[in-house]
């Protein structure tokens, strides 16, 4: 069984062979959680896939929100887009150190949610790259400024509102992406919150279920077996999904995963549990 959508990812082949097409625009979106001491506009100037940009998801919405890399406003993605190179018709590739797993799927994600379709994710990421000896650089690529328009999907994304009233007359499976100690509450979040749990009615699809070689180099599993993660964790394939973790930022790795298999009724619950648990107005099961 192949993707239904192929073009969602590339690999580093594909990559490798097209790296001065003059249309091809690369992005690092490397970040790592404050738990982990690394610092990733540190790392991306020590090493990156030449002509890459760095695209740091905690900046682009750091004004509008409390919580944690919020998706943007559109007019502020057209702005750092913009700022970066990142324009209409240009193939945009995102990579992060940990293969796509995390902020590579985000920034995928924040994109197509956007309005631009040719965006992909480089499958295995910047740790397959390195252990291909593929060609890094150093420094930062300063790109001309490009145009990116952004036509925003508002119904691919869900508030703490929407997620309520789910729990209250379901429609949609809300599917949690967190390792299953931190949905059964049994440790403690990445991102502190006052309350440990999941959702009420939630399933627990851990995103790394959906990866072959998990802490190796984060290659996304082949279509027959993303089904059969999903159909495992309970999923109904044939009903909507919303998509949730921690911030927002793994519950991507789902929906990429989910629209890899050609399932697009899907969404975001931006906040996440870093949202829900330090609200204590809000259900919650252990």
């Amino acid at each position: 069984m192949t993707y239904v959508h192929p073009e969602a990812l590339v690999s580093t082949d594909w990559l490798a062979a097209h790296l001065d097409a003059p249309d091809l625009r690369i992005v690092d979106a490397t970040h790592f959680a404050p738990i982990i001491d690394r610092e990733a506009d540190f790392e991306h100037d020590l090493r990156h896939i030449p002509g890459a940009v760095w695209f740091d998801i905690d900046n682009i919405c750091a004004d509008c929100s409390p919580l944690p890399h919020m998706l943007p406003p559109a007019e502020r993605l057209e702005e750092l887009a913009g700022q970066l190179g990142l324009g209409d018709g240009h193939k945009i590739i995102v990579y992060d150190a940990l293969g796509g797993c995390c902020a590579a799927a985000r920034v995928w994600f924040m994109m197509h949610m956007h309005g631009h379709r040719d965006v992909a994710v480089l499958d295995g990421g910047l740790l397959k790259w390195m252990r291909e000896s593929r060609p890094l650089e150093q420094g930062v690529n300063t790109l001309r400024p490009a145009r990116f328009t952004a036509r925003v999907e508002h119904a691919r994304v869900r508030d703490w509102r929407q997620i309520l009233a789910n729990i209250e007359a379901p429609r949609e499976q809300v599917v949690d992406a967190r390792a299953p100690a931190r949905f059964a509450a049994r440790t403690e979040e990445i991102y502190p919150t006052r309350r440990l749990g999941h959702i009420p009615g939630s399933l627990n699809l851990p995103f790394t279920n959906l990866l072959r070689n998990y802490r190796q180099d984060y290659v996304m599993r082949p279509a027959d077996e993303l089904r059969a993660s999903f159909d495992a964790a309970g999923i109904d394939l044939g009903r909507p999904v919303v998509a949730t973790c921690g911030t927002g930022v793994t519950a991507c790795v789902t929906i990429l995963a989910l629209h890899l298999i050609g399932m697009n009724d899907t969404a975001l619950y931006d906040g996440s549990w870093n949202e829900w648990g330090n609200r204590s107005d809000l259900p919650l099961e252990v």
